[in-house]
């Protein structure tokens, strides 16, 4: 979510289908025309000409990265995801739009707000409250989020989700689909519609905050006893579908620890890579969104504060297998065992092993290297993933060799994506082969 000390900017969320199916399309007819204009440039200063190179010029980075956020909701969102799966395997033009998309939110009017809350709570909310923030001190994808007091003193986080978002995921998802079609980024051979599906399941998910709520409460229940993590309690007197209520918990956001020392760094990572070691061998239940909002820290207590369940769901346990399966061959430094792991899981398809081999065995031969190191993995020393990068970008070269893998294991690899993300940005050194043996045993 964007950050309270940011200045956000007021506009009103297109609620109605046909505002939102009008605002793609004035974006579609907006990116042709400026990749028309970028084409004939480039035809006349004698250069060749292809799709993603028209795509991506700053004018399209502009408008996509404006309407989509204009629109929140799915299409928003969507962006942000696949910012936290792909990491530094994406074309920089493509990323700028996705890391812009993950920090930049439109707030909802006043007016707009009032009268969402009319409906959810009646026409005299405000007396059920001793003061309640209009400024919105954090909006995101599908919602903002207001603090408030109660007569009684409380004070209490309320998460607002956006008018019309869950009616539209649908639509959104599939106009999305649209603009990378028609863009040239995907190539017609690959088949996204099982991705498409999920991402749509999941949007619907975290559209219901009662379920959120539900979320929330049984991964606190997990953590029952572990005092290194603090959660918000759910005040259901408050909460409907589009509305959660919650228990405030101060906290700074957790990138401000890339100005503290390295033994607190290293600690609070260390902690945040076990939660997720154990989300996935041990609680069969992962909070899938590694959105860096969702952490903050408390300085007095040393505690993490962890924020937002809507991406919470069950981890497949053909998932988890697939994971114990490849770790346990980099554990042994099986280069085939990886390889044959990673293809059963669906990680890499058949195609890129049979006409690339050679460079995905190059590609496992750095990762095994890079997993088998004594002493601390340094997060910071992000060498090896420039490798990674530029051998991925040569088998992507070849379309014939691209694959998605399935939707389930995504929502799992963009949880640890991401959370690698974080540790690279706070320049971490974490122990992690004995973490991931400690879990496997």
């Amino acid at each position: 979510m964007a950050d309270e000390t940011e200045r956000p900017r007021e506009r009103a969320v297109p609620s109605g289908r046909a505002a939102r199916v009008g605002q793609f399309t004035r974006l579609g007819l907006g990116v042709v025309g400026g990749m028309v204009g970028e084409g004939a440039r480039r035809l006349a200063r004698g250069e060749g000409l292809k799709a993603r190179d028209l795509m991506l010029t700053p004018g399209n980075v502009a408008k996509v990265t404006e309407r989509l956020s204009h629109l929140r909701g799915a299409a928003m969102k969507l962006g942000q995801m696949i910012s936290m799966d792909a990491g530094d395997m994406l074309p920089p033009e493509l990323a700028q739009i996705l890391a812009r998309l993950r920090d930049q939110a439109h707030r909802m009017p006043p007016q707009q707000l009032n009268t969402l809350l009319k409906a959810e709570w009646g026409p005299d909310w405000r007396k059920r409250f001793k003061r309640f923030e209009p400024t919105p001190m954090a909006a995101a994808s599908i919602g903002q989020v207001h603090r408030a007091i109660l007569p009684d003193g409380r004070e209490l986080a309320i998460k607002i989700q956006y008018p019309g978002v869950a009616k539209s995921i649908d639509s959104d998802v599939d106009n999305v689909a649209t603009l990378l079609r028609v863009s040239g980024l995907l190539p017609k051979e690959l088949d996204i519609a099982p991705l498409l599906a999920a991402a749509k399941e999941q949007l619907a998910e975290e559209a219901d905050y009662v379920r959120e709520g539900a979320q929330m409460m049984a991964y606190a229940e997990r953590l029952d006893g572990d005092a290194r993590y603090v959660l918000p309690e759910l005040v259901e007197e408050f909460t409907t579908p589009n509305i959660l209520a919650m228990t405030f918990v101060p906290g700074v956001p957790i990138e401000q620890l890339a100005d503290e020392t390295q033994e607190l760094r290293d600690r609070v990572m260390a902690e945040l890579i076990e939660l997720v070691l154990r989300e996935l061998f041990e609680f069969g239940v992962m909070q899938t969104d590694p959105n860096f909002a969702n952490y903050r820290f408390q300085p007095d207590s040393g505690k993490l504060v962890l924020l937002d369940f809507g991406a919470a769901r069950p981890v497949d346990p053909a998932v988890v297998d697939g994971y114990r399966r490849i770790l346990t061959a980099l554990g042994k430094g099986d280069r085939d065992g990886v390889i044959d792991a990673a293809l059963d899981a669906g990680f890499v398809g058949q195609a890129a092993v049979d006409r690339h081999r050679p460079m995905v065995e190059r590609m496992t031969d750095v990762v095994i290297e890079e997993f088998g190191r004594d002493g601390p993995f340094d997060f910071g020393d992000r060498g090896f993933v420039q490798v990674l990068r530029d051998h991925g970008m040569q088998i992507a070269e070849d379309r014939a060799a691209w694959h998605l893998p399935p939707a389930e294991t995504l929502f799992v690899q963009r949880k640890i994506s991401g959370t690698a993300l974080l540790a690279a940005n706070l320049k971490a050194k974490v122990e992690v082969r004995p973490m991931v043996e400690a879990a496997l045993a």
